[in-house]
């Protein structure tokens, strides 16, 4: 059962700059893995905004907006294939599990300007 959906979009060269001019940003918004991964990736902002786009993305699918966590407990990894999917920590798992949500499906998508992500929350009816 879908218990609740959310999308965000995000504008690539604003994260080109934070990534340039606040180096702190990227320990205080991501986790150890995803700035792992965002150095497989040669920190190519299209990849740091589509995780930051998923963090807020999933903020709406929970239903209540980045309130009774922060960004860093929603962690935007990759599988094997190269698909996004999300671990959530700390007060987003909390809050997930309070509300019933067992699964979130994500899809990131971007173009040169833009990075979008779409998230649906699955749940027992």
């Amino acid at each position: 059962m879908i218990k609740g959906n959310g999308v965000d979009i995000i504008e690539i060269n604003r994260f080109e700059k934070i990534i340039k001019d606040k180096p702190r940003f990227l320990t205080r918004f991501f986790t150890e893995r995803e700035n792992e991964l965002f150095r497989m990736k040669s920190m190519k902002a299209e990849t740091i905004a589509g995780n930051f786009a998923v963090k807020e993305a999933v903020s709406k699918a929970l239903g209540t907006g980045v309130r009774g966590f922060n960004l860093v407990d929603i962690e935007v990894l990759r599988n094997e294939m190269g698909a996004p999917y999300v671990v959530l920590h700390n007060g987003a798992a909390k809050l997930a599990d309070e509300r019933g949500i067992n699964d979130l499906m994500v899809s990131i998508s971007h173009s040169d300007q833009n990075a979008i992500a779409f998230v649906i929350a699955i749940g027992e009816a």
